[in-house]
């Protein structure tokens, strides 16, 4: 992997290193620090002249730091005379605000993909987008991975046959019938009315789920509200047993003792986000790596071979 570095904030440091171990190479020396007044200072200790360099950053919480981390990051090896900078982003926060939703509110997910273009990033790797459009907002090269393939190889080794897939939203329907194509699975939704945000009450499930092993599919997991409201819903209508598949573990208020005394027997995720100490608590929660996913998707960027053909 001649020429090629990798750099890492403070917002998952252990999912780069695992990416590294990977790719058989070391983590780039940085320090991510910050000032007394909370501003933070990047300093790149190795030479990445003429460098093909990837900074992995989720854009978790703190997202703000995160995002701030990531776009110094990207300013400092720009300015380094890297030949091309690549922002990893296994979780793109702001990703949810990707339209005007009332009048006059911004449309943040495009302010975002700007400040990264204008901080120089080249190139962008990112993970399950809340919403693939999101890819148009960039005038630079974005690959969107997928977690389904460390997802359905989790699914197909732990249940039976006789599972159901569920959508927790009209909005999921797609992802769903996806895995239960490709599982030979069932395939049932949950009708979900919204009433503010964050704030989900589930109404009625459409598809045969009881005596079924039920797996409730979702790009994340935040308040737990629609999930939690999802698998009651689920527990109403008979199903032998309740579990979630989800990307990134958001976990944020009160998302996980709702999952605690939820009919959830399980919630899988993957390291997109570290999960948070109160999870790490929870012995519901398993967390699968992508980040040989990751690696493999940096190393075809690298030799400029096909990162869609890790999906088909």
């Amino acid at each position: 992997m001649k020429g090629l570095s990798i750099f890492t904030g403070n917002s998952n440091p252990e999912l780069a290193k695992k990416i590294c171990t990977y790719l058989g190479m070391p983590l780039g020396g940085a320090e991510v620090k910050t000032f007394s007044d909370g501003e933070v200072q990047i300093e790149i200790h190795e030479n990445v002249r003429l460098s093909d360099v990837y900074v992995v950053q989720s854009t978790c919480r703190p997202v703000n730091d995160s995002l701030v981390e990531l776009l110094l990051m990207l300013d400092a090896v720009n300015r380094s005379s890297a030949f091309r900078v690549t922002a990893v982003i296994p979780y793109f926060g702001y990703a949810r605000q990707d339209k005007k939703v009332a009048p006059r509110v911004p449309i943040s997910a495009k302010l975002v993909a700007d400040i990264l273009t204008t901080a120089g990033a080249d190139r962008i790797i990112t993970m399950d987008l809340h919403a693939g459009q999101i890819q148009g907002f960039f005038n630079i090269p974005v690959d969107n991975l997928f977690a389904a393939p460390v997802l359905l190889d989790y699914i197909r080794n732990t249940f039976e046959n006789d599972i159901v897939i569920v959508s927790p939203d009209a909005g999921g329907v797609e992802r769903a019938r996806a895995f239960a194509k490709r599982l030979g699975a069932g395939l049932a939704i949950i009708d979900k009315r919204r009433e503010a945000p964050n704030k989900a009450k589930a109404m009625a499930v459409i598809g045969k789920v009881e005596n079924k092993t039920t797996l409730i599919l979702d790009d994340m997991v935040d308040t737990a509200g629609t999930l939690t409201e999802a698998a009651e819903a689920l527990a109403r209508n008979g199903a032998r047993e309740i579990h979630s598949i989800c990307t990134h573990p958001v976990l944020s208020g009160p998302a996980v003792q709702r999952i605690e005394d939820s009919p959830l027997k399980s919630v899988v995720v993957t390291d997109t986000i570290p999960l948070a100490e109160n999870a790490l608590a929870c012995e519901k929660f398993k967390v699968l790596s992508i980040a040989e996913l990751v690696g493999e998707a940096i190393i075809r960027s690298h030799r400029g071979d096909s990162v869609t053909s890790l999906f088909v």
